[in-house]
């Protein structure tokens, strides 16, 4: 799938006729676009240059594949059950989840599958050596793809429950492989590859989830990296139930700000509930320079030192 330009088109819900026709629709467009793009530069487009269509479908039926053609490759012991194609010409894949052979290859597709496929890909992930690339690899993609899943289908509550129930059985598996790189720091002395492998994380998980980041959120990024494991997992869940938006950014940000915050001062024994209801607004109303430079200086200073860098919006 990845050797070739593509488009990835995944629904929660097994793909209808019209859902396929779409999906063609944008295709085509593509290539018209590619198309006029290259007769403006008088170049000739390539076959290899043209994307390749692939629809994700929990499930589809006889009927419906018949209906419009899809075939299994010729070449089908390459792809596998549960892999269709149009005539080569259209160069349009389709993938039925509910199909697809039990592999290490497939786990990660068969996790945007529904019930039973979903369960026993966790399952499997699950059962990998923590320390495992592709137990990492998969985790990762997981959280890619169900986010493009969720930002591309139309809101539907019945899945709302099932939606959350895969984000909590993921979150174990991203602790444990935390806790072992944790670990493996105190071991090799090397406490710096831990937070590296969670800016990584949480960077990747913003951007899938919310687009583009902002100098503001960019600047929250270190300081929540050294989270410890526990805390940084539950800001994972926490934003993991934030409505996905690409313009207000407002909680998303005070959430950052508050995990950063609460790290700080409650070993100090300060409580959430005890913290000025003015410290996050102050922080975040700071140019990203300033914000930046004062969460450095943030281990050093104590609650009172830090409201005095506000006296006016403290008042």
């Amino acid at each position: 799938m990845a050797a070739t330009p593509a488009i990835i088109e995944p629904f929660r819900n097994p793909v209808t006729a019209e859902g396929i026709f779409s999906c063609v629709v944008k295709l085509l467009n593509i290539r018209a676009e590619q198309g006029r793009r290259a007769n403006r530069e008088d170049r000739r487009l390539e076959e290899r240059q043209l994307p390749m269509l692939w629809i994700l479908t929990p499930t589809a039926s006889e009927l419906l594949l018949n209906s419009l053609g899809f075939r299994t490759p010729e070449a089908s012991e390459a792809w596998g059950k549960g892999v269709y194609f149009l005539l080569e010409a259209w160069r349009v894949g389709l993938i039925a989840i509910h199909q697809l052979p039990k592999t290490p290859e497939t786990m990660w597709l068969r996790m945007l599958g529904r019930g039973r496929v979903q369960q026993g890909a966790i399952a499997e992930l699950t059962a990998f050596p923590i320390d495992a690339s592709i137990r990492a690899n998969a985790l990762q993609l997981l959280y890619i793809l169900q986010e493009n899943l969720q930002a591309n289908t139309p809101t539907n509550p019945a899945g709302d429950d099932e939606d959350q129930e895969l984000v909590m059985a993921i979150v174990p598996l991203f602790q444990q492989h935390l806790q072992e790189a944790e670990q493996k720091g105190i071991e090799q002395g090397i406490e710096q590859g831990i937070g590296q492998g969670q800016r990584l994380i949480i960077e990747s998980f913003l951007q899938v989830r919310f687009g583009e980041l902002d100098p503001l959120t960019l600047t929250f990024i270190r300081p929540i990296s050294t989270l410890p494991t526990a805390e940084f997992t539950m800001l994972l869940v926490q934003l993991s139930m934030l409505p996905i938006a690409q313009v207000d950014r407002q909680p998303v940000l005070n959430l950052l700000a508050a995990s950063v915050l609460n790290n700080r001062f409650s070993k100090s024994g300060q409580s959430e509930s005890e913290l000025p209801v003015t410290l996050i607004p102050n922080l975040l109303g700071l140019s990203p320079e300033n914000l930046s430079l004062l969460l450095s200086e943030l281990p050093q200073l104590s609650l009172e030192n830090l409201m005095a860098r506000f006296p006016e919006r403290s008042t």
